[in-house]
């Protein structure tokens, strides 16, 4: 498999909001309904916010393999000196390839030249695939917060950051 990491296009859309909805979706299995779910995807993965998501750079990079998209990983600067993660997702089918460590070696150089020292990120609670993936690049876990998902259930993300070495 050739593997190319590079900026995220328009014409992307479709396939990254396929990738995010179902890993989403995969992190959430057995904690939240199917209503949640279906709400929290048609809300956040949707073609014409995913593609305006894309227009604003909320997507960075994207895995593509094959010509086709198997990974995306988003996020941006907040202040001076810190780099959000907003959205990282690789297709289940190429997981544990090295491609999630490419995608946020390349966001985190990224955000080192825009002068980012510390890089922040929110999982979802009792993520079994993202959770040990962030702690085993420096991650910590600084803050727990509930928030409603309009269903009346309570989603728990965990804040986590690390201080990058620039």
């Amino acid at each position: 498999m050739i593997l190319d990491i590079r900026k995220v296009e328009v014409g992307d859309t479709d396939r990254i909001a396929d990738v995010c909805s179902n890993g989403w979706r995969e992190t959430v299995a057995g904690k939240l309904s199917e209503t949640a779910q279906r709400k929290t995807v048609s809300h956040w993965y949707n073609h014409e916010k995913v593609k305006s998501d894309i227009k604003k750079g909320s997507y960075t990079y994207a895995a593509v393999a094959d010509n086709r998209v198997i990974g995306v990983i988003g996020g941006g600067m907040a202040g001076k000196n810190t780099g959000h993660i907003f959205v990282f997702y690789i297709d289940q089918n190429y997981r544990y390839q090295g491609i999630g460590k490419k995608l946020l070696r390349k966001i985190t150089e990224h955000q080192i030249q825009k002068g980012a020292e510390v890089q922040k990120v929110s999982v979802q609670k009792d993520n079994e695939l993202g959770l040990p993936f962030y702690q085993a690049h420096g991650f910590k876990v600084i803050e727990e917060v509930e928030a409603s998902t309009g269903t009346d259930e309570i989603q728990i993300s965990l804040k986590m950051q690390r201080v990058l070495d620039v």
